[in-house]
């Protein structure tokens, strides 16, 4: 209708419309996303030998971004004359928003060159997609040139940068930028403080994790779910279980608590297992039942059944995932071992790596259980290929680990590749127990040169 307006009523009337008419209608064609007349309106608008101002440019550039045409939108921008700020906000959150880290910092420099800076919305979507890309330190480069040039930053962008530092571990840089910020007059926030506390807890600087929860309550900042979820998680994994207690009492007390969630209970009892406190780890998460009911009872119940029904077992916790529930490692660690025992090695392979994406690493029981599997069908490859996995993946590997690989090659006869294993365990520290040594003597009694293998082996431990 406001089209049919313009050209019968106005154009009838021989009213040219001026740029602030050309501007409305480019507006209305753009948010109705009809694009390919907004190119038409352009046309229009040069015929007349008006040159387009750069709001026209901008509302169509900006509809292009909306539709992931950036590209185009780009070519279109080399067309203005007199691109502006916004001009460059519109092309780098496009190009953002595509994941592209390059063409962002490109026109961040023509910006900078024409005197433009990016409002900070932009600047801390080039910083996400930097951070995000394992580059902070190209990060913390164009956050100090946006600011030299007078740009404003607050307390996101920074949090940005934080999260970013953390994320490569360097967590003492992301404490420094804290630092920065506050004497800048730059206050931070709890989500400050919850990333340096997650990545000094990921990095096992659980003091000063500890040190920053402290600094929070003397500077008035409110600890919620995330700071209390984060730090019981660093403390159990490092096997401070009694700091874990603490940590869960304040959280219990707070106006926050557990918010529902489960995370903090199910690493308390993560820590207790991992110190082989097995009791009072399901004397723990029986105790949860009255906070969460419905998880301890399936807990229970898949515990209960791995006994006798590993499929039955695995019903329900298939019912649990998928209605949200999130399994403690009392409930992982008994499923692989009764998929493993049962030769459903695929199955146990699987929940290891639900375990790991749910940040519930496996202890070497639990992972020792799948690769004497594996050994047990004599897929000798695919357990070696796992435990190389593990301990990419944090998970040291143990004596256990290597009796059943080097067993099972023994028993083929294969001493080269045994005694390939037994250095690879030598030198990462792991003593061999008496099975290991029995295997190995047994299969050298069988071979010819037993001499100069045990020779061998007794350079290894050299």
């Amino acid at each position: 209708m406001a089209r049919e307006f313009y050209r019968k009523s106005m154009m009838a009337s021989g009213v040219e419309g001026d740029d602030y008419t050309f501007g409305i209608l480019m507006k209305g064609l753009c948010l109705t996303n009809r694009i390919g007349e907004g190119f038409k309106l352009l046309q229009l608008i040069k015929s007349r030998g008006v040159t387009p101002n750069t709001v026209v440019y901008n509302t169509l550039l900006h509809a292009l971004c909306r539709n992931g045409k950036v590209g185009r939108a780009r070519s279109l921008m080399s067309e203005m004359e007199e691109p502006n700020d916004v001009t460059f906000n519109i092309l780098i959150s496009g190009y953002c928003k595509e994941g592209n880290s390059v063409q962002p910092l490109v026109l961040l420099e023509k910006s900078f060159s024409l005197g433009f800076v990016p409002d900070i919305v932009t600047v801390t979507k080039v910083l996400e997609i930097l951070c995000n890309a394992g580059s902070a330190t190209e990060a913390a480069e164009v956050l100090e040139r946006v600011e030299s040039m007078g740009g404003s930053l607050d307390v996101v962008a920074y949090n940005t940068l934080i999260k970013g530092f953390c994320g490569v571990g360097k967590v003492k840089i992301g404490l420094h930028f804290l630092k920065q910020m506050e004497s800048k007059g730059c206050l931070p926030n709890v989500d400050t403080y919850n990333a340096l506390i997650s990545g000094f807890c990921e990095s096992r600087m659980l003091d000063l994790a500890l040190d920053l929860f402290n600094d929070m309550k003397i500077d008035g900042i409110q600890w919620n779910f995330v700071t209390f979820d984060s730090l019981i998680r660093g403390l159990c994994s490092e096997g401070r279980i009694e700091d874990g207690f603490s940590i869960l009492e304040l959280m219990e007390e707070s106006k926050e608590g557990s918010r529902g969630h489960i995370g903090p209970y199910n690493s308390i009892i993560y820590g207790l297992f991992k110190q082989n406190r097995f009791d009072e780890a399901a004397e723990f998460l029986t105790k949860m039942g009255n906070l969460f009911p419905r998880a301890v009872d399936r807990s229970l119940k898949i515990l209960e059944h791995c006994k006798e029904s590993i499929e039955d077992a695995k019903r329900v916790y298939d019912q649990m995932t998928d209605e949200g529930g999130i399994p403690s490692i009392l409930v992982y660690d008994c499923l692989v071992h009764g998929f493993s025992q049962q030769g459903s090695i695929r199955e146990a392979v699987e929940l290891i790596n639900e375990m790991i994406a749910n940040n519930c690493f496996p202890i070497p029981s639990t992972f020792n259980a799948v690769i004497t599997g594996f050994c047990r069908q004599g897929s000798v490859e695919n357990a070696l290929k796992l435990v190389e996995d593990i301990t990419a993946r944090g998970c040291a590997p143990n004596t256990e680990t290597y009796r059943p690989l080097i067993d099972v090659l023994c028993r083929k006869g294969d001493l080269q590749k045994a005694m390939q294993i037994f250095r690879e365990m030598v030198d990462k520290g792991i003593l061999p127990d008496l099975f290991i040594w029995n295997s190995l003597l047994l299969c050298l009694s069988q071979e010819r040169g037993v001499n100069k293998n045990i020779l061998n082996i007794y350079d290894i431990l050299q």
